[in-house]
């Protein structure tokens, strides 16, 4: 769906609900639809936004609350990061390191 779309839709939902017509679960329902997609990044794309944002991989791991070797593996494709990590490395891609420090 179109982003500006769905924040009209959403803005309508919730002028809605300020009058009274959307309860409250429904509002929570349409609040977590509404949440970005998290993609997942690959290696060369997680070895790019470190170069990007001029950090080293122990600054990214302490960034992510992950060991080192984590952000290591990530790069080289033995693991793929999950979790509140993946949602961070999002943000980071998305919007900068400044957005999480």
């Amino acid at each position: 769906m179109d982003k500006s779309l769905l924040s009209a839709a959403h803005e309508t939902i919730k002028n809605l609900h300020k009058a009274g017509a959307v309860n409250k679960m429904t509002m929570r329902q349409f609040d977590a639809l509404c949440l970005p997609a998290i993609e997942n990044l690959t290696p060369e794309e997680i070895k790019t936004l470190r170069a990007r944002e001029k950090i080293s991989q122990p600054v990214l791991a302490r960034v992510l609350n992950v060991s080192p070797s984590t952000v290591k593996h990530w790069e080289i494709g033995d693991k793929r990061p999950n979790g509140a990590a993946l949602k961070l490395l999002n943000l980071i891609f998305k919007k900068g390191l400044a957005v999480v420090v």
